[in-house]
């Protein structure tokens, strides 16, 4: 590394502005090195599926129960221990049992408190005593901070440790100090979250897993397909929109919508019951719906969801009619009908249609909306832009997220990398230039964001068809299909119409010279380095491993949706990345909150050691620990140049 300028040597001069200063901070930062690296917790395609997001938020993925093992080993029992972790989950609710069922609950408090303070040493061992003040709860800071610092088995120290406990039982403040100390122990277990992509669709929740993203200490986002349907739907694209409101009704989720988002659905209901009021509308049944989900809410969501879906293929069908070089004619299916002998042609062959219902399609202009669909899509944008919630919810996935991230020897995104067949990097027209790699996933992610931020009106809507490019289009990374078949499987019954072809990347990554070629792409050594890659199902049941090319390639999605689960086998792969190495662990589905408290039951997982290191990771290992030696490269030059006299201490009077 250069040496810096004087003049930035100046301006670092102000922060240390003396010898003693300078060297201080040295010494700080040369001790944080030598700290093992942080526990980093990967987690993908959650789906809207918050409870079970939740509960594998809280444990960690076992990294909270681990803890607990190597802090008591064998000196408790496993039921011991499971009543342990199951209070760290959920201290709220774990209380309000105990309350019910301990005879003495203040005893019960004594020792909880005495064994949740243990375990914070432990998980904050790991971290300077300056990281771990930041982390303390406001209202506990004082009386954590010596609990955790004190020494009961000193007999100096016995009476005075002793009596903080005892005085916060006799405050009564013993149940807030108890949560208090899980949460402070479910942030040290797990310094960092990656979220690889898809938050949104298909469970009913994705307002609140967002919520609680946007609480979390530490946490990046890889984009999804379906996250950037969502922020394509915030920014005012209405093809996006479109095709949010029809995913959420086929989902039976339009009350995330309504009542998450408050966005007001009554011009949809409006058009659905005129002109669909006397359709059985058959292809639009719900794909799963909950036990108690009212038949005629089901019935009038059914006749929404094809009224919408209806908006969205005339909408789609202009917008690939506007970009020739999207090559996404054969998408154009509208035209294609021939509602008279109830055919549609496909890429040349000719399906009967099961639907032959269209009163809002003119044949001679089959995608120009009505009067009545052009306001509603016009009130649907207004909808949409001027939601609070979801506004704030895709800030956030805008200044935490993008494509792909590269952070500590790992390369994360969702979806896949454009191949062709031959294995080369794929070359995609993008606004009259070629790009592949890399710098596809940059110029996508640059047009992305000016799709939600561009002042000019150019710029911006060219953003905007590129949200939506990256949501279906074939030479999607986050897609990686030759086609979306949304019209086929609505309306052929032939099920060989209903097939996407993927990318040659999910056949090319089973080679280890294609993961190395990826590797590399981004900058990243092929020794040491991993892709953590979610979006692909991976079939448990029939075999399938999640681990390729000798654990070079990682694929965490089994997947969280109820609805990916009979198809999985699995309800989920998960990561954990410590100072030991990787750690997979595939998940049961999780029943309820409910049974996890009262059985004190967790999900169980089966975790796959991928790698383990030779030497424990450091800090100085990471991407903070290159930023932190090069921080120590700046301070030295500092003390060089005070002790040259280039430049003068400065000491306050």
């Amino acid at each position: 590394m250069e040496k810096p300028d004087i003049r930035y040597l100046k301006g670092l001069a102000r922060q240390y502005p003396t010898i003693a200063a300078a060297a201080t901070e040295i010494i700080n930062l040369q001790a944080i090195l030598s700290l093992p690296k942080g526990t980093e917790h990967f987690i993908t395609d959650i789906h809207g599926e918050y409870e079970q997001f939740q509960h594998v938020l809280k444990n960690g993925s076992g990294a909270v129960r681990r803890k607990i093992d190597d802090e008591f080993g064998n000196d408790f029992s496993v039921s011991e221990k499971k009543a342990i972790a199951t209070l760290i989950y959920y201290p709220e609710l774990k209380l309000s049992q105990v309350q019910k069922q301990e005879e003495n609950v203040e005893d019960w408090y004594k020792v909880t408190i005495y064994r949740l303070i243990r375990i914070c040493k432990s998980a904050s061992s790991k971290y300077t005593r300056s990281k771990v003040r930041k982390a303390l709860p406001k209202d506990f800071a004082y009386v954590i901070e010596e609990l955790m610092t004190g020494r009961p088995d000193l007999s100096d120290q016995e009476a005075y440790y002793n009596e903080i406990v005892n005085s916060v039982i006799r405050t009564k403040r013993a149940q807030e100090l108890i949560v208090a100390l899980c949460n402070l122990i479910r942030r040290l277990v797990v310094d960092h979250l990656h979220v690889v992509g898809d938050i949104y669709d298909r469970g009913p929740y994705p307002h609140l897993v967002m919520d609680t993203l946007m609480e979390h200490h530490s946490v990046d986002i890889q984009w999804g397909n379906h996250d950037v349907l969502w922020m394509g739907a915030a920014a005012g694209n209405p093809c996006c929109i479109a095709n949010v409101i029809r995913i959420s009704a086929k989902y039976g989720n339009l009350n995330i919508l309504e009542e998450g988002y408050g966005i007001n659905l009554i011009p949809l209901v409006r058009l659905a019951m005129t002109q669909y009021g006397g359709d059985s509308c058959e292809a639009f049944q719900l794909d799963y719906r909950e036990e108690e989900y009212d038949v005629k809410e089901a019935m009038l969501d059914e006749k929404m969801h094809k009224a919408i879906s209806i908006i969205q293929f005339k909408l789609e069908g202009q917008l690939i009619q506007r970009h020739t070089e999207f090559h996404m004619e054969h998408r154009l299916l509208l035209d294609k009908m021939d509602l008279e002998k109830g055919t549609v042609l496909v890429e040349g062959v000719e399906y009967p249609l099961r639907d032959r219902n269209f009163p809002t399609v003119d044949p001679t202009h089959p995608y120009e909306l009505t009067f009545e669909e052009q306001d509603v899509v016009e009130r649907l944008i207004q909808a949409f832009l001027k939601c609070e919630r979801l506004q704030r919810h895709i800030r956030f996935l805008y200044s935490k997220g993008g494509l792909y991230k590269v952070y500590n020897s790992n390369l994360l995104y969702h979806g896949c990398v454009p191949f062709c067949q031959d294995g080369t990097f794929k070359k995609v027209s993008i606004f009259g230039k070629e790009y592949s790699g890399k710098v596809l996933y940059d110029i996508l992610e640059h047009y992305a964001r000016k799709g939600y931020f561009a002042v000019d009106p150019v710029e911006k809507q060219k953003g905007l068809d590129i949200l939506w490019f990256i949501w279906q289009n074939a030479d999607s990374p986050v897609f990686g299909k030759s086609k979306m078949t949304t019209f086929e499987r609505y309306f052929i019954a032939d099920e060989t119409t209903h097939y996407e072809p993927k990318n040659p990347y999910y056949r090319l990554i089973e080679k280890e010279e294609i993961v190395n070629k990826i590797l590399t792409e981004f900058g990243l050594p092929v020794e040491g380095s991993h892709i953590i890659n979610g979006h692909i199902p991976v079939e448990s049941k029939k075999g399938e491993s999640p681990v390729k090319c000798n654990g070079k390639l990682l694929i965490i999605d089994g997947g969280f949706s109820k609805a990916y689960q009979p198809k999985t086998g699995i309800a989920g792969y998960t990561l954990i990345y410590n100072s030991y190495g990787l750690l997979l662990a595939a998940h049961e589905p999780f029943e309820s909150v409910e049974k996890a408290v009262r059985d004190e039951s967790d999900i169980h997982s089966d975790t796959v050691l991928v790698q383990h290191v030779a030497r424990r990771k450091t800090v100085a290992d990471t991407d903070v620990g290159r930023e932190l030696k090069e921080s120590i490269q700046d301070l030295e030059a500092l003390l060089e140049a005070y002790r040259e006299g280039r430049i003068v201490e400065s000491y306050k009077n």
